[in-house]
């Protein structure tokens, strides 16, 4: 039985959420992440480091695909709490942005190249 090859990418999405000590709570994405994986972005939207935290860095720049659905999910888990999150959305692709922009977050968040 062949080993994985460490260079092969993951098969679905990958997400992750860390809180470094004095820094914004992270949030990175990678892959296409549409409705068949909101149910686990929304979880990891949940995160006690991310509900805790006031600032968040939302590293994009391995997303391919990013749904309408969980563009909504990401406003929704930044805004809808006793005092809303700061957030800068880093390395999103243009059409990434297009569908953050489309679902608002442009109002709530600093979207960087």
């Amino acid at each position: 039985m062949a080993a994985d090859h460490p260079s092969t990418p993951p098969a679905g999405p990958v997400m992750a959420v860390s809180a470094p000590e004095n820094r914004p709570a992270e949030l990175v994405l990678v892959g296409q992440i549409g409705t068949e994986s909101l149910r686990e972005l929304e979880q990891r939207l949940d995160a006690p480091s991310l509900r805790e935290a006031t600032e968040w860095f939302v590293d994009m720049s391995g997303v391919t695909r990013f749904d309408l659905a969980c563009a909504y999910a990401l406003l929704r888990a930044a805004t809808l709490r006793p005092k809303p999150a700061t957030l800068t959305i880093h390395g999103a692709r243009r059409a990434v942005q297009r569908m953050l922009r489309h679902a608002g977050l442009d109002a709530v968040a600093v979207i960087e190249e």
